[in-house]
């Protein structure tokens, strides 16, 4: 395969990786803005939203094909990786301390149990 074979396709690559990561975040954008509950907003910004981003990376990475860039990139994404659960895990628990979402949907409640027994240990 020679290199401008090879550039061409790693750029058709990226464009593909590009297009899905831009969908992806769209899609968690329209799904913030239309799921009807907490949970349900906050899994649409949080699982198609990191997905996409690493899309977008990878394709930009596939693009950019610089050795500081996409070590930069792989930094990013396992930021993103990390901090993205405990943000929306925390958004999630303090939703549900203040009310804000609806007990009746949930298959599992396992918060209030937890919360209960801590509070009669006291």
């Amino acid at each position: 395969m020679s290199a401008e074979t090879w550039t061409a396709l790693a750029d058709g690559v990226s464009v593909v990786l590009l297009l899905g990561g831009a969908f992806l975040a769209f899609a968690a954008g329209v799904g913030v803005l239309r799921f009807p509950n907490l949970l349900s907003r906050m899994h649409a910004g949080t699982k198609p939203q990191v997905l996409g981003l690493i899309l977008v990376l990878a394709g930009l990475a596939l693009r950019l094909r610089s050795g500081g860039a996409v070590w930069a990139l792989v930094l990013v994404v396992v930021f993103q990786l990390l901090t993205a659960p405990v943000g929306a895990h925390m958004v999630g628990r303090a939703g549900y301390r203040t009310g804000k979402v609806r007990e009746d949907l949930l298959v599992v409640d396992e918060l209030t149990r937890d919360t209960d027994a801590t509070s009669d240990d006291d």
